[in-house]
């Protein structure tokens, strides 16, 4: 439940994506691939590289169905709070074990629902390099598969107000890539198992981040 004591809402995360929509587009030139790999029903996890500040939205703009993401609680501030609730996201306490947090994305799970999580845990080179052990969690006890998803912004203009953002009008490339299971079968959810599915997940997603740089011509150091 959220602190509303209100589950989130799909219908708010469905406002979400249409709000997304207009301003990803608006604002930037997205060219998405693989929008299909996502099943078109059913619970599903969606594991995004995160290295720009509008990964988030430009997923909720681009995925081909609404998503609840997991969002740092310093995002909800101020009106944002209520504004990020309404549609649908989820806060997550990242320095403690947020129970609220976790049963909020597994009810999303179990409604069948779309939950969109940045396994890196904060932005950073968006390389997949360092994982949480949060979305192996997630994977193994819902059954959901996971499927990658790579955001390559542009870089190619270096003067800007702010770094994290690629420039206005850039062209963003969203790649969906093949969807998995984390888990090994068993069901089991003991650490051994959650960290070999940990490395399990790193290994596919690390590999639709180059296969997701091929495809659409990006360097590395992206």
């Amino acid at each position: 439940m959220t602190e509303s004591g209100r589950a989130p809402s799909e219908a708010g995360a469905a406002v979400g994506r249409r709000i997304g929509i207009g301003l990803m587009y608006g604002l930037w030139r997205p060219r998405v691939l693989g929008a299909w790999k996502v099943p078109s029903a059913g619970p599903v996890i969606l594991a995004v590289n995160h290295s720009h500040g509008i990964d988030g939205p430009m997923l909720m703009g681009t995925a081909p169905r609404p998503v609840h993401f997991l969002i740092k609680k310093e995002a909800f501030v101020g009106p944002l709070d209520p504004f990020l609730r309404g549609i649908g996201q989820l806060k997550v306490d990242r320095d403690a074990t947020d129970r609220k947090a976790i049963t909020d994305a597994v009810g999303v799970l179990e409604r069948g629902g779309v939950l969109g999580i940045f396994p890196e845990g904060t932005r950073g080179e968006g390389d997949f390099a360092s994982l949480r052990a949060g979305l192996a969690y997630f994977a193994v006890r819902s059954g959901a598969p996971v499927v990658p998803v790579a955001v390559l912004g542009s870089t190619d203009r270096t003067s800007r107000l702010n770094p994290a953002i690629p420039p206005l009008r850039g062209r963003v490339d969203v790649v969906f890539g093949d969807g998995f299971q984390a888990g090994d079968g068993s069901g089991r959810r003991t650490r051994k198992a959650l960290d070999e599915a940990t490395v399990r997940i790193q290994e596919r997603l690390t590999a639709h981040l180059a296969e997701a740089r091929r495809l659409t011509g990006r360097r590395p150091t992206l």
